[in-house]
Formats: C-alpha cells, structure tokens, sequence
C-alpha cells in the first residue's frame, strides 16, 4: 500500500513536471534562440567538421584544393628526384634527393649555381610547383615543374616568358618578387592566410591556420557554428545561419559565385581576407579589358574564370559555379554532354543539325589546333569544345574560356578576336569559318560589346554612343556595363561625367566602383561626388575615394568632411602598406607620401622600389618631379633624361622635361622638346600654350599666333587659350584682331570675371 502511494505521488510529480515543462520549454528555447554568438568566430580546422560531415569531407580529401599546399615528402611530391637534369638558359639544372631531402640544384639570387632544399609542394595537377625558404620570411616559387600529366620536368620560363632569357637581376626570375609565395599565390592555395609583411623591414611573417585550402577557407570561421551545432536541437536559432559566418545554401547565383571569386578571379587585394557579403571590402576584380582579355572579353591570359563566366548568358541565367561542380571534390558532375543537357535540351543541341560535326566512331581525319592540340573524329560534338575553347596557360594546364559564347569567325575579321572553329581547324581561312556558321545558322548576327569597345579606342562619337547604350542596357552583365564606364573615363571624361555621377550610386559593386575610379576630380560638383563617397558602406569605395582626395589640395576639402577622410585615408594607408611587398606598391606607398607633404618617406619607397624592379621606368618620372622640388635638379635631370631613354614616344614625359629645362632658362633646349612633344601629344593643348608663350618670348608673333589657334582647336572650352590670344594682339598692337578676339571670348564666356575690361577694349 505504501509502495503503491509512493509510486502514485512519483507519478503525479512526473505529470506536473511535464506540465510545467511545456511552457518552461517554451521559454528555453526562446531565450536561448535569441542569445547571440557574440563572440568573433575562430578556425578551428578541419578535422572538427568530420564528424557531422563525413561526405563532404570524403569528397574533398584528394581534391585540387585538400593538395593546393602540402608539406614535402614521399607521398606528395610527385616530381622525379632521382637525379634529374634539366638544361635551359645555358645551365643544367639538377633534381635529386640528398639525406632523405629533396634538393634542387639551380641559379639563385647571384646568379651562380647553388643547391636549395624543398619544403613545400604547390599544386597537384596538371602541373606541380616547389617551393624553396629564403631571407626575410620569404618562399620563392621555383620555375623547375613537375608537368604531372605528361610526366615530365619544364622550366616554367619557357612557357610563360618564351622569348626572353630571364636573368637573376631581371624582376621576373624566381628568387625575385614577380615569384614571391607570400604576395602572390599564398592567400589562395591555404587557409586563413595572414601575410605578415612588415612595410618598414621589408619582410614577411607568414601564417596560416591550415595549410590547404580547407572547408573553412570557403565557409569561414566556425567555431559559433560548433557552438551552434552543441545546442540540443530545440535550442538553436534557425535565424542565425547556424552560426557560421557566410551563408553557402538558399543564396542566389551572384551570391554563390562571389564566395569563389576571391581566388578564382584577377583582382587587387586590400588587405588579409575576412569574410564578407561584399567582395569590394576584401577585393577589386579586374575588368574584362586588354591586357588580360581580347577586345569581345574572351580570355588572353589567366582570368581564372570569374572575369569570363560574369559575362555569360549562363551566369545572367542563374546558373551557379556547383551546376556544373561538385564544390567538394571540385569534379566535373560529368564529363560528356551531359554536363550541358542538364538544362539545355539534348534533343535539340546534342544533335548533327546543331553542331554539324561527326560523332564519334565515324569515318574521318583528326585536326592538329593551333595550339597543337589534337581533336580526334567525334570531339566536335562536344558542347565544350565549339563554346568554351581552352588555351593552355603555365605549361600543360588546359584551361576552358567560362564566357559561354557563340563562335563568331565574324568578329575575327573585324576585331582580330580568336573564334572556335578556327582555332581547331588552324588550317583553314576565317572566310571559310563565316562561311559554314552562315550556312549553318544564317547571316543574322546579333552586335557584341566588343565592336563598340573597339570603336571607343578611336574616341568617335559612335564609340561613345556604344557605351552609353551598354550602361543604359541591362540585359548586359554588370561586369560589362561596368567595363563600358571604365571605357567612358578614359576616352570620353568630359562628355561622361553625368553618367558617371549616376553610376557612382548603382547597386552593383562592379558599375559604383570603376564609375568611381574612372572618374576625374576637376571641378567643384566633382569633388562633392568623391566626398560623398567617404561614407560609402563598401571599403574599395571609401579607399578609392581617399585616393582621389589626396591629389587635390586638402584646403578644398570642408571641415564636416575631415574626419571622414581621416578615417578613409587611414584605410588607404593600410592597403597601400599591405601590397609594398611590391615594386608597384612601394610605388604607389611612395606618391601617397609625397601627396601627403612627407617627402622623406616618398623619397625612400621611391628608390625602394626602382631598386626592387629597375624596369618600372614610371617611378623616375615621379622621382625626378620630387628631386626638382627638393632644389637637388641634376638629379631630377638625370632621371628624367634615362626615362626618355627607354620610353622616347612618351610626350607626357617629354612635355614634362621641356618645363624642366625652360624653368633652368635652357630656352633653346626647352624649344626643341616642346616641338617634339607637340608631335609626339598633337591633342595636348598644353603643350600647344607653352609652345605659343615660348614663341612670344622670343618674339615670333606669327608663331605663337599658329599655336595658340591649335591649343583653341583642341580645346575651344578653355577660356585662357583665347585670353593669351588676346593678350598677345594686345602687346603686339594688333586692333583689329583684339577686338574681333574679345568678341568672340563675350560671346562665348558671357560670365567670365574680366568681362568689363574686355568690353572696354571693343569700344
């Protein structure tokens, strides 16, 4: 009896307690939903990820990106150590292996002969790379590489540089920067990367947090989301992305393929990345334009496929980069047709009356590409091969074009871009390609940005007419809107400033950027557009307008503005400091310090990098500038006369040192490069004026008349060509011509400030 109360109470106590729990629950999980993961999430590698997503991690285990960079030994390197030669610039280069090490012996930074030891691999295939320790934090990318596919060794010179012998002094040898691991290649090929230069030491701490390009290079910092995962399931917030930083599921194509650009596209990199929705905070994606793509956007040299598959009908269609890839194991979902039928219906493309090829097994001869490819009967079929034509980029890496385009042997002839069907069938004519696509597909051609892109290098009317209608036109790819503004700044400025005002405030990072960068700072509204973008959301926004307002003088920028811009150019700085690792960016270090009035330091990164690449000619100009400030003009004398050397059809430069001279009263000297630079410049209506001002000087009326009327010509805007005119007729007393001049300056400068003097010389 006593047992059986025991159990009735035991069993009441039970009830209350799942009653009362109810509600209980309740607040739990709604306490514990809301709680946020404050805290900033860590790596914490990849072995945590395992347990919950074995699949996931069994694809990636053997992918190109688990073998991006692995540390050395007998089962990840792949290169053939047992006592290997390999000849090239006169010099026999040997691979062996030495106390268990695999050595290399090879040309180092003197030029001499010297063995290195191997410490890491780089790559996998086609093609694997070494990589070998030196002063100052540095590992250096050894041109000596193991071709994976065909099972061979090459000197990566000879493939990427085949028409120059690079020598040890030369930048581009691979002791020097050009093959630097820690600037060039090392944020894509590990995780969590942080490059550790020191600007002032000129060194490098290097760190990563796993030394492959593991799952969080991709998802981003996961330890919120371990936190996240720990909770009882009723306890997590399904609001929070599962506490990972970057969402990777239930996002849209644009979304998708911004989680991969950071190291699938050229681009300028800021600073360490860090994970953001935004990739203007971490990166500046290089536009499709020469000198990395053809005129019509198809690849030239490494796009590394985002710069091509934005300009895609494809990517304008949703498509996302894991349609076609297993994002794991980064294999294609097939290897045949099927990867294309998976939206494109089979029965109207994978078809004879489509791709009028033979299929495979059918009678017929093999062609030899231009590449020396060889395409067997049967791979004309292959949607790949006539849409994504390949080029072989570092050696034997086969790389296809990710734009998706038509074959259009038209565009060859009016453009010089390569076509599909001639670059495997070399053999044949382009008359004969435009021929079998008419009568295959008929004579209609739809217009591609390229033809106006061409027109625009003319800086025609009908060139500015296209870019207008490509920005205007959304049914082109941001990416090519955005390379039609960057067109308009550099040939149209002053016929473009409104739309480039409207395009500083589009929704697309690709137009609101390179609208910004194209855009000159000449005028008061001008300004005002770059100051309002110090408080743009986007950090290359921000910088790219520090930039701008560091070459203006800093009395024009108003005192509400002040403390913006000294938090912009304090970024600035930090991007600058983060890429002088680089001849380039030393370069650009060393103006943002002779911008800013600290000459000492400009000085110094100046000659900095001029010593890292002697071949960056630019940076004499700009140091020569500085010299002759300095009062110290041999020197500026010196630099400007070896920079004219190497670039002698620069009129700029040439314009630049006849006002140096001129300044030093060399009048006759100054004379004679003034007349070359107005050969060299004949649209530059500055040189034109000092010309006319050199003539008046020596009193040659008729002459300095002749190139004042040029300097009109070129630019009949410019209310101070035709007042140096004027005043030119007045010293000389020609009436008539003084007054027919101040009628022409009232009429066309109504407002202009002497305008009372001016009309007294007419009466």
């Amino acid at each position: 009896m006593e047992n059986r109360k025991k159990i009735e109470r035991i069993s009441l106590i039970a009830l209350l307690v799942t009653i009362i729990t109810i509600p209980l629950y309740t607040v739990i999980r709604t306490y514990q939903g809301t709680e946020p993961l404050n805290e900033e999430a860590q790596f914490v590698g990849k072995e945590t990820c395992k347990e919950c997503h074995l699949n996931e991690y069994n694809s990636w285990v053997g992918s190109d990106h688990d073998k991006a960079m692995q540390h050395v030994n007998d089962s990840t390197v792949l290169g053939d150590f047992n006592n290997q030669t390999l000849e090239y610039n006169g010099m026999t280069h040997k691979m062996y292996k030495k106390d268990g090490k695999f050595m290399v012996y090879t040309d180092g930074e003197s030029g001499e002969m010297e063995e290195f030891e191997i410490k890491y691999t780089f790559g996998y295939y086609p093609l694997q790379q070494y990589l070998i320790e030196f002063s100052r934090g540095r590992l250096q990318c050894l041109p000596i590489t193991w071709d994976s596919k065909n099972n061979k060794w090459y000197h990566m010179t000879t493939e990427v540089y085949p028409t120059e012998m690079i020598e040890s002094t030369n930048w581009l040898h691979w002791t020097n920067q050009a093959q630097n691991w820690n600037g060039m290649c090392a944020d894509c090929h590990s995780t969590n990367l942080v490059k550790g230069y020191d600007v002032e030491s000129d060194s490098y701490n290097t760190t990563w947090s796993e030394i492959n390009v593991s799952c969080e290079a991709c998802h981003g910092p996961a330890s919120n989301h371990l936190k996240w995962a720990a909770k009882a399931e009723y306890a997590r917030d399904t609001d929070n992305n599962y506490g990972l930083v970057l969402k990777t599921s239930g996002i849209d194509n644009k979304e998708y393929v911004d989680l991969c650009m950071r190291c699938h596209t050229r681009r300028g990199s800021m600073s360490d990345f860090h994970h953001s929705a935004d990739i203007y905070n971490h990166s500046i994606p290089n536009l499709p334009m020469p000198d990395n793509y053809h005129i019509d956007g198809q690849i030239l040299d490494e796009d590394y496929v985002y710069g091509s598959f934005t300009q895609s009908k494809m990517y304008m269609r949703d498509v996302k980069c894991n349609d076609c890839h297993d994002v794991h194991s980064t294999k294609r979902h097939f290897e045949d047709n099927r990867l294309c039928t998976q939206c494109h219906r089979a029965d109207d493309y994978d078809t004879y009356n489509h791709h009028f090829h033979k299929g495979y097994g059918e009678s017929g001869e093999a062609v030899i590409a231009d590449d020396g490819v060889k395409f067997e009967v049967g791979e004309g079929t292959r949607c790949i091969n006539c849409h994504m034509p390949a080029k072989f980029y570092m050696g034997p890496d086969y790389r296809n074009d990710h734009s998706f385009r038509v074959p259009r042997p038209d565009l060859t002839k009016t453009l010089g871009t390569p076509n599909a069907c001639n670059q495997c069938h070399a053999d044949k004519s382009t008359q004969w390609a435009m021929d079998n696509v008419d009568k295959w597909h008929g004579t209609s051609k739809k217009s591609q940005y390229g033809e106006a892109f061409k027109e625009a290098l003319t800086g025609s009317d009908a060139g500015y007419e296209g870019l207008v209608n490509i920005y205007n036109d959304e049914v082109y790819p941001e990416i090519v809107r955005a390379t039609a503004i960057s067109y308009m700044g550099r040939h149209y400025q002053t016929r473009s400033k409104e739309i480039l005002y409207q395009a500083m405030n589009d929704f697309n990072g690709h137009i609101r950027y390179n609208a910004l960068q194209a855009l000159m700072v000449d005028d008061e509204k001008s300004l005002d557009k770059v100051l309002d973008k110090l408080s743009d959301p986007t950090r290359a926004m921000r910088i790219e307008a520090a930039t701008k307002l560091n070459n203006v003088s800093q009395d024009q920028i108003p005192a509400k503005y002040k403390k913006q811009f000294a938090k912009a150019n304090k970024d600035y700085k930090a991007a600058l400091e983060y890429s002088a690792d680089f001849p380039s960016g030393k370069f650009n270090l060393a103006n943002f310090y002779y911008n800013t009035n600290n000459v000492q330091q400009a000085e110094k990164f100046y000659i900095r990098a001029l010593k890292q690449d002697p071949e960056l000619h630019a940076i004499k100009v700009n140091l020569a500038i500085l010299y002759n400030n300095k009062g110290e003009h041999n020197k500026a004398e010196k630099l400007l006369l070896d920079y004219l050397k190497h670039s002698p059809e620069d009129g700029s430069t040439t314009f630049t040192y006849a006002l140096f001279l001129s300044e030093r009263q060399r009048y006759d000297e100054s004379m004679t490069y003034l007349l070359k630079a107005a050969k060299l410049s004949p649209d530059n209506p500055r040189v034109m004026y000092n010309i006319a001002m050199m003539y008046d000087f020596k009193n040659e009326l008729a002459n300095a008349e002749k190139y004042l009327n040029k300097a009109i010509n070129i630019n009949p805007n410019d209310a101070n060509n035709y007042m140096a005119l004027l005043n030119l007729y007045m010293k000389n007393n020609k009436a008539d011509k003084t007054k027919a001049t101040a009628k022409t300056i009232l009429a066309k400068f109504p407002n202009i400030q002497d305008k009372a003097q001016i009309e007294a010389l007419i009466k």
